[in-house]
């Protein structure tokens, strides 16, 4: 097999999902720390053409690029090939009573709750293991950490209780569903199972800001992850899109290591919660940008600033960074749903009210993907609970639990 090698840093989630896709594969690789030797931050950036944020990988001395770069390569069927090894042969089918599609404080909590009433759940937990949690800081307004915990620290724990009670934790992504029929049939890239009963689980990803510039200065200085990114900026200008509370976590991390962090909103007061509006407001580093919008992302090979417009006035202005987060919110992950389940003109799961059922008997949803209002860890993990119940019950009815 080829030799793979690995820039990374810790508690990088996207790291940690890029090391998952290569365990499915079985591939062993070399690990690098940047933060523990800043001569291999150079080493990376040099080998990486200037880009900054980890992951980089390198496998068989070619640079690959990041996590989504990596994925993107499995999804059009070249990881193998390149790894040095055979493509995967399809599996037979496998029957469960009980899939959950999806990981998060959802997932994971559908899945203890299933696995306790002895349904042995399959969780495909998908490559983006771990939910929106695997991207935040700290959190601090879950019960039972008294003293915060970070997200991708939640999730390991989650994951760890589900196992304990007899659930099967896969690092796939369901990649086809039919639902027309019971037994229902889900693909993931490897395999085939069919299953008695369904929670969907798949939360929601965040939104980008649709620019040219973004896309193609990501991992160049444009981030959608403080947590990930944030400390290769040290003492450097930063600035953060959005107003939710989101945005003031990240621009309240990002004050670790900026000269300055400079928060963008398109209005002229914040969305985000008092409590964070007032951590913002009080810290002197952030600084704020009202009634603004992104008309470009500076740079050639790097970012070196963002060019604003005001959404009022129309004229333009210039702010010097070296990195632009984007936290502007999200949308649901429930395209592989489309003509399969009701979604509404968002893309969120429509629920029976009261209930986790949707409009196909058996098929439950849970979390982030089926909120659009609350869109939170607890609420996420108390809808998981819910569709389990639901799920249990439902099989016991059908003579099936």
């Amino acid at each position: 097999m080829a030799d793979v090698v690995i820039y990374s840093k810790s508690w990088c989630p996207y790291c940690d999902r890029a090391k998952a896709l290569l365990t499915a594969k079985g591939q062993e690789w070399t690990e690098i720390d940047i933060e523990a030797d800043s001569a291999k931050r150079d080493e990376m950036i040099a080998r990486a053409n200037g880009q900054k944020t980890v992951p980089q990988i390198f496998i068989g001395g070619q640079q690959v690029g990041g996590f989504d770069e990596l994925q993107a390569l499995e999804d059009r069927g070249e990881l193998d090939a390149l790894l040095g090894r055979e493509k995967a042969v399809q599996g037979g089918v496998e029957h469960r009573r009980l899939i959950i599609i999806g990981s998060g404080p959802a997932g994971y909590t559908a899945a203890v709750y299933a696995a306790r009433a002895e349904l042995e759940p399959l969780v495909l937990a998908g490559l983006q293991f771990g939910g929106q949690l695997m991207l935040t800081t700290d959190v601090e307004n879950y019960p039972g950490f008294p003293e915060g915990v970070t997200g991708p620290a939640m999730m390991e724990l989650f994951q760890k209780q589900a196992e304990r009670f007899g659930s099967q934790v896969l690092m796939e992504d369901a990649i086809e569903l039919d639902v027309s029929e019971r037994p229902f049939t889900v693909k993931t890239a490897s395999k085939t199972y069919t299953a008695d009963a369904l929670v969907i689980a798949t939360g929601a990803s965040a939104r980008w800001l649709g620019i040219e510039s973004e896309q193609r200065l990501l991992n160049r200085g444009v981030s959608a992850c403080a947590t990930c990114d944030g400390a290769l900026f040290r003492g450097h200008p930063l600035a953060v899109v959005g107003g939710g509370d989101t945005a003031l976590e990240e621009a309240l991390f990002l004050t670790r290591f900026a000269t300055k962090v400079t928060l963008i909103h398109r209005r002229d007061e914040l969305r985000a919660s008092r409590i964070m509006q007032d951590r913002a407001r009080g810290n002197e580093k952030i600084e704020f940008a009202w009634n603004s919008v992104v008309d470009e992302i500076l740079g050639d090979e790097a970012v070196t600033g963002v060019r604003l417009e005001d959404v009022n006035t129309g004229e333009s202005r210039e702010i010097p960074v070296e990195a632009v987060f984007i936290a502007i919110g999200h949308k649901p992950n429930t395209e592989f749903l489309q003509g399969q389940i009701t979604l509404d003109d968002v893309g969120y799961v429509k629920l029976e009210p009261g209930t986790t059922r949707t409009n196909v008997e058996g098929v439950f949803a849970c979390g982030d993907a089926a909120d659009p209002v609350y869109r939170q860890a607890v609420t996420a993990a108390g809808t998981g609970c819910m569709a389990a119940i639901d799920a249990e019950r439902w099989l016991a009815e059908q003579g099936i639990g």
